[in-house]
């Protein structure tokens, strides 16, 4: 069987080739015209989209050795996502599918980064648990197999990586500032300041507090220094990490110790968080758990991971009409 897949949920035009359950290609296109206006405007994503897709595939076919007639069916991520950019991967992959006259297949945006622990060596045994940490997202997964996942836990209001982005934004930093925040984190002292960590009923999330009262802390701070954050920069970043992966933590360590699962995972944008890797990492080693961290290439959004689910999909029939249509809210 040989898929290709295509995934354009938000701001990454990118295509891939798995054959076997084995990828061969995966190529992302990034859009750096975002940066001027600091976040992803979904009108310009859309544009880029249009003008990234076709040389994306063809390269992706390329590197794979195969032309379009030996594909067997076509995957795109349906949903969650930006209407605009979920409508060009999804016409397009209904145009190809049409044309070739093969089958269509659509993922779930966020279950393809579960399942991108599948495409290299080593991988998770069912069931496990799986963080999934990006922009939009903030979960905990129950895994039984790579078709039946239940999310257990999640955010109640922002997500995870709009905690980073917004106190990069407010810091003054360019778009995009999570991973600036991790570089002057890695120099900074975790401890000098603290800051608040709501609790939630159950399992679940919350960050928009944090978010406002970073926004109060730089409010203070800067009234009596006004260049407080200049002369702070490193360690302001690197207690808001700690505080983040903190909150992050204690939950998915409170999820294990309640389903009694020793097989931990993270996906998502916000997994690529040296911070978040190490702290994860060394918890593992505490409690005894088994930790599976993708490479930073499947972290960020790439149709890798949305091949991976296809092929799953792929050997249980699961294929889709050419009625099919995006979600933006798509549910699991």
């Amino acid at each position: 069987m040989t898929i290709l897949a295509i995934e354009s949920s938000c701001d990454d035009s990118s295509a891939a080739v798995i054959i076997d359950g084995k990828l061969h290609s995966n190529i992302v296109a990034s859009q750096a015209i975002h940066q001027k206006w600091g976040g992803v405007v979904p009108e310009l994503a859309s544009r880029a989209h249009q003008q990234h897709i076709v040389p994306v595939v063809a390269e992706a076919l390329a590197t794979a050795k195969i032309t379009k007639s030996d594909l067997n069916a076509i995957a795109f991520t349906r949903g969650p996502g930006l209407l605009g950019s979920l409508l060009v991967g999804t016409s397009f992959a209904k145009a190809l599918a049409l044309g070739l006259n093969i089958p269509l297949i659509d993922v779930h945006h966020m279950q393809a980064h579960v399942l991108a622990h599948f495409i290299d060596e080593p991988k998770p045994q069912f069931p496990f648990l799986c963080l999934t940490v990006s922009g939009g997202h903030t979960q905990i997964v129950f895994v039984r197999s790579p078709l039946d996942m239940e999310i257990i836990g999640e955010t109640q209001d922002d997500a995870v990586g709009e905690a980073f982005d917004k106190t990069a934004k407010l810091l003054n930093l360019p778009y995009p500032g999570g991973p600036l925040i991790d570089k002057y984190a890695k120099e900074g002292n975790p401890l000098r300041f603290e800051f608040p960590m709501v609790e939630m009923q159950g399992l679940n999330y919350s960050f928009s507090g944090i978010k406002t009262a970073f926004l109060y802390f730089l409010q203070k701070e800067t009234a009596k220094n006004p260049n407080f954050v200049e002369e702070n920069i490193k360690d302001i970043c690197a207690s808001m990490q700690h505080t983040l992966i903190k909150i992050l933590l204690q939950k998915l360590k409170k999820a294990a110790k309640q389903y009694k699962i020793k097989d931990i995972a993270i996906a998502g944008g916000v997994s690529a968080n040296s911070g978040l890797r190490a702290e994860l990492q060394r918890l593992g080693e505490e409690l005894g758990w088994n930790v599976y961290i993708p490479q930073f290439q499947y972290c960020t959004d790439n149709a890798g991971m949305i091949a991976m689910a296809a092929h799953f999909k792929a050997e249980k029939g699961e294929f889709c009409g050419q009625d099919v249509s995006p979600m933006p809210r798509m549910a699991w």
